[in-house]
């Protein structure tokens, strides 16, 4: 802020400033940074494709090849990770793959839109072999599958088979938008999809290996209207041969308690990698798929819960050898009355432990589901033929082997009575009110010096992303939110619809229908240069080495040099003997401010955490006591940038301090000693005897100041802050929709006579020292 343009301001104006409330949120990120900001300080870099738009709609990351492969309309790129992004010259292989002759016109035909359906949109991006990744595109409603050659490790290669180019039917989806999970299992593609023209046949479909294709069974009636999310092969325990595969869902279903109506709920559902159906009984179709409900809710008095029903996203967070993996999913409510998102997190353990409970049971469309209470046959339904059923007497070497009245049992009880809930019976983390929708998750642990925390990334629909720590305090209490930073990735707003993660590289990749962007996990000198700043910023990638604010890195040398705090985030433990703070060093000077009497007046104080509480102290002329704080009321406002008096006293001169408190912190941002020049003053500037254009309006003064009322105000501001006085008039007065016709009216007249009187500035700036003597 520049004081002096700001006593110009409120001298020509004498208007309010639109207030704020000055009490941050705790869901207030601590840092805010802009699609500019990012590009600037090189955190980021964004893809768009050759044409400003990639209508991506998949996203491979391969860290073993260092590349990223995107699925777009029509095309398949490859981008190498070692180079620079901007240069697609050198860091982007493509390859057109659009539909086949007559697909697009027979799609049009159809009454399917031409430009955002009639395509070939790449929904399917995995790993084949060493050398080829298996794809899949919607082929203008018509799927079509291929291999696509990308070389060994080392190797820049992208080329489409045409001999491996056939039918994508029930590998990927007709729709370019159709929710859609799949994952590629020893030579074979696991899907969960919509397989039909019309959208209506839901089903999980396995296909291209030697077996025959095996697909849900369409008269269990086992999938309602699913929205697939994941699938992903995980390992129950060291036998092979009782991996499955895991499918992440929503789904609506009626009502659980027999009443009218649906509800959505969501689901995790598996099926062993080695099924092979039923020898009469449920041939060629799924024999061991269950399902079980995820249930993420915040618990309220009386057993009430809040439940947040359907999923968005799914993260795994593969642990260390000898753990249990942990399932981070994003969850939406489907509610009318209000729009929230909750992040629960979930162990694999508890997921196998469900399972392993008793199958619900119904006795009628309109009896409430209850656990089943009559014998479970052997084999128990739902496991893989492995060891546990290789019994003597019992070879169960395959599902083809099982009794018919264990694949009865199997189709009639697909659902667990039990319910997978997070641990510690809440969700990590709850949103609500948000300005935009939470879309995507991604997950990373990190070490710090006093634990490990896992920082949280957020993908939203207006193309920026959330980076959070969800502290837990323990017990059943509610964990702390930390909101780190939100971080604009592309310049418009746009839904991002892919996430990836590489520690290795610590590079998060976003990817919208937009376009693409690498983002950095951290940039620890964006915090500031102090430690303290660096302390409070709370962290887990950032330590403060003694010097600046740096990456934090486990074992190394400097060790007691290192200052972090991420549970507390306490600099006045951490850096003890640190000269942080500007005002103890002698380095923050006071600033003098000129406001006139009976007119408004501002003093900015722009705190550097919007996270942190502000507050202002007064100090007296002749006062030798402490400072008191500023007491406000409706004429003094505190606002989000400052004090505002809306009609300024005589008695408010002297010095004005604003602090800042974060976490017990106390910090003095800026110390202003307020003059107030007496009404008295200006009306002997402006003499009675004006043409009645250049007297003053009621409250206000001359439209055309006199010259020597304007030579006084030169004096008072200078010709340095001169520059800025546009500046800060438009950027802080109110607008003409906060104040009615009265204010608009005011404040235009403000502005134009504000624009006057720089403009003679200027004039007198340029004049010679004899044409200044002569006047």
């Amino acid at each position: 802020m520049v004081p002096m343009a700001w006593a110009i301001c409120c001298l020509l104006g004498g208007l309010l400033l639109c207030g704020g409330s000055p009490s941050p949120g705790p869901s207030v990120p601590r840092l805010r940074l802009s699609y500019r900001d990012l590009l600037s300080a090189n955190r980021s870099a964004i893809f768009l494709g050759p044409r400003g738009s990639l209508g991506l709609r998949a996203m491979y990351l391969d860290e073993y090849r260092d590349r990223l492969f995107l699925g777009g309309r029509d095309t398949i790129y490859s981008l190498r990770l070692d180079q620079a992004w901007p240069d697609p010259r050198e860091a982007v292989f493509q390859v057109l793959w659009p539909p086949q002759p007559g697909q697009k016109e027979e799609c049009v035909q159809k009454g399917r839109d031409p430009l955002m359906e009639c395509a070939n949109f790449v929904r399917v991006l995995q790993p084949y072999n060493r050398t080829h990744l298996l794809t899949c595109g919607t082929g203008a409603f018509q799927p079509t599958c291929a291999l696509m050659a990308v070389g060994h490790r080392g190797e820049h290669v992208l080329r489409l088979e045409p001999s491996s180019v056939e039918s994508g039917r029930g590998r990927c989806p007709h729709e370019p938008s159709r929710p859609f999970a799949s994952t590629f299992v020893g030579g074979e593609l696991y899907t969960g999809l919509t397989a039909d023209f019309l959208g209506r046949e839901a089903m999980i479909f396995r296909s291209g290996g030697p077996r025959p294709a095996l697909r849900s069974d369409s008269d269990q009636n086992l999938l309602h209207d699913p929205r697939f999310v994941m699938a992903a092969r995980i390992a129950d325990n060291s036998d092979q041969n009782d991996d499955k595969v895991y499918f992440f869902f929503s789904e609506t279903v009626p009502s659980p308690d027999g009443g009218p109506g649906h509800v959505t709920v969501s689901r995790v559902g598996r099926v062993c990698v080695n099924d092979a159906g039923g020898q009469r009984v449920l041939v060629n179709k799924w024999s061991t798929f269950l399902k079980a409900r995820l249930v993420c809710s915040v618990p309220g008095p009386g057993g009430a819960e809040t439940h947040f029903d359907q999923l968005e996203d799914v993260f795994l967070l593969w642990p260390k050898t000898g753990k249990s993996l942990e399932v981070y999913a994003l969850f939406s409510t489907v509610s009318a009355v209000f729009q929230g998102f909750a992040v629960c997190l979930y162990h694999m353990a508890d997921i196998w432990e469900v399972f392993r409970g008793p199958f619900a049971h119904q006795d009628g469309p309109q009896h409430q589901w209850g656990p089943y209470g009559g014998k479970v046959p052997f084999p128990r339904p739902g496991v893989c033929p492995s060891k546990m059923t290789a019994q003597p007497g019992r070879p169960f070497g395959s599902t083809k082997d099982y009794p018919d009245e264990v694949l009865q049992f199997a189709r009639a009880h697909p659902l667990m009575f039990q319910q997978v809930r997070p641990r510690q019976g809440r969700p990590v983390l709850v949103k609500t009110h948000l300005a935009q929708q939470l879309r995507q998750i991604v997950v990373d642990r990190v070490e710090a010096e006093d634990g490990t925390y896992d920082v949280i990334f957020l993908g939203t629909d207006s193309g920026s992303v959330l980076k959070i720590m969800a502290l837990q305090s323990g017990g059943s209490a509610e964990p702390e939110e930390v909101v780190l930073e939100e971080l604009q990735v592309f310049k418009v707003p746009t839904a991002i619809t892919e996430m990836e993660i590489s520690v290795k590289r610590q590079m998060l990749y976003v990817g919208s229908k937009l376009g693409v962007a690498w983002l950095q996990l951290h940039q620890c000198e964006t915090y500031g240069s102090a430690c303290a700043e660096c302390c409070l910023a709370r962290d887990p990638y950032c330590a403060w080495d003694g010097t600046s604010c740096t990456r934090y890195r486990p074992g190394t040398s400097k060790r007691r040099f290192r200052r972090q705090d991420i549970r507390h985030g306490n600099p006045a433990l951490q850096c003890l003997g640190q000269s942080q703070d500007e005002e103890a060093a002698g380095l923050l000077a006071t600033t003098t401010v000129y406001g006139m009497e009976h007119n408004s007046t501002f003093l900015e104080c722009l705190p550097k955490s919007p996270q942190a509480a502000v507050r202002w102290f007064l100090q007296r002329p002749g006062d030798e006591g402490p400072d008191q704080q500023v007491k406000t009321d409706e004429r003094v406002l505190q606002t989000e940038h400052g004090l505002l008096f809306r009609r300024l006293s005589r008695l408010d001169a002297g010095i004005y301090t604003c602090t800042t408190l974060e976490h017990g912190f106390s910090q003095t941002v800026v110390r202003l000693a307020l003059e107030v020049i007496a009404a008295t003053q200006l009306s002997s500037l402006c003499p009675r005897g004006l043409r009645p254009e250049e007297r003053p309006a009621q409250g206000g003064l001359a439209s055309t100041p006199p010259k020597a009322w304007y030579k006084d105000i030169l004096q008072l501001i200078g010709f340095a802050n001169l520059p800025r006085v546009d500046e800060y008039c438009e950027r802080m007065w109110c607008s003409s929709r906060s104040r009615g016709k009265q204010a608009k009216g005011k404040s235009w007249a403000g502005l134009e006579l504000g624009k006057k009187v720089k403009s003679r500035m200027q004039a007198e700036r340029n004049r010679t020292p004899r044409e200044v003597e002569a006047t």
